[in-house]
């Protein structure tokens, strides 16, 4: 029965690619539709990178590759490999399910019981002790010091992974006191204007801004900073500013273009 069981949840799964391949194809409005999807996506990875999933570097990378996919989505191309398209999801069809039941018959077990919370609670407790170790640890180093510096940061990275925002930019503030740069104002920056606590985040773009005014990342905090305050008119001007300097392959510019775009 539990084999049934598994087929029937098997077919469930497939039943809306098994619909995809029934359904008769539509190129009328297909460019609409790149578009549309091309939007959705990049809204998405915005959305990674503000919840802090997604660093600068693999947002931008991302980003980077959805415009790729898009500029090289040509309706032509797409009507020539329809029929390959639409074989190669029949053979997916019989493929998944068989390759997952293989891998199941190497070393599955449905006795095997799921992981009780107390063994989940069990795990997050010992980090919240590594982490409060680890934080003990940094208050007797010398609070100038580079060792001090770069182990709020890390401490910092890792609170922020584990989604604990205050403790994060608590460990950022310790590290930026010992030593300021603009790279980690930004990080912590934008950490707060998502966490809505715009002032600080504001005054700490002045102050990176002040030592390096042309850095792109730091202009565009300013102008969201701004935005989330209700300052339209300064947000707009801030990025207009940074679009007009900057350089027509940035990799940014659709971003700070779009952010435009939703201004009111």
């Amino acid at each position: 029965m539990i084999w049934l069981l598994f087929l029937g949840l098997a077919a469930l799964a497939l039943a809306p690619l098994g619909l995809a391949l029934l359904r008769p194809a539509r190129l009328t409005g297909r460019r609409e539709a790149d578009l549309a999807l091309y939007r959705a996506q990049l809204a998405e990875l915005e959305r990674e990178r503000a919840a802090g999933r997604l660093d600068e570097a693999a947002h931008r990378a991302a980003t980077v590759e959805v415009q790729r996919r898009l500029l090289a989505s040509e309706g032509a191309e797409r009507q020539g490999r329809a029929g390959r398209g639409a074989a190669a999801l029949a053979a997916l069809l019989f493929l998944v399910p068989a390759l997952g039941f293989a891998i199941y018959l190497r070393g599955g077990n449905p006795e095997v019981p799921a992981a009780p919370y107390v063994e989940r609670a069990e795990a997050a407790a010992r980090d919240d002790a590594l982490m409060a170790q680890l934080r003990a640890r940094l208050e007797q180093v010398p609070a100038d010091s580079e060792a001090a510096r770069q182990g709020w940061i890390l401490l910092g990275n890792a609170e922020r992974g584990r989604g604990r925002w205050e403790a994060a930019a608590e460990a950022w503030r310790r590290a930026l006191a010992a030593r300021f740069e603009g790279p980690l104002a930004a990080e912590l920056a934008e950490l707060l204007i998502e966490r809505g606590a715009l002032e600080e985040a504001a005054a700490l773009l002045t102050r990176a801004l002040s030592a390096d005014p042309e850095q792109p990342r730091l202009r565009y905090l300013t102008g969201l900073a701004e935005a989330r305050a209700g300052r339209t008119e300064n947000a707009r001007s801030a990025w207009r500013a940074l679009l007009a300097q900057a350089p027509a392959d940035a990799p940014w510019r659709a971003l700070v273009e779009r952010r435009l775009q939703e201004l009111p």
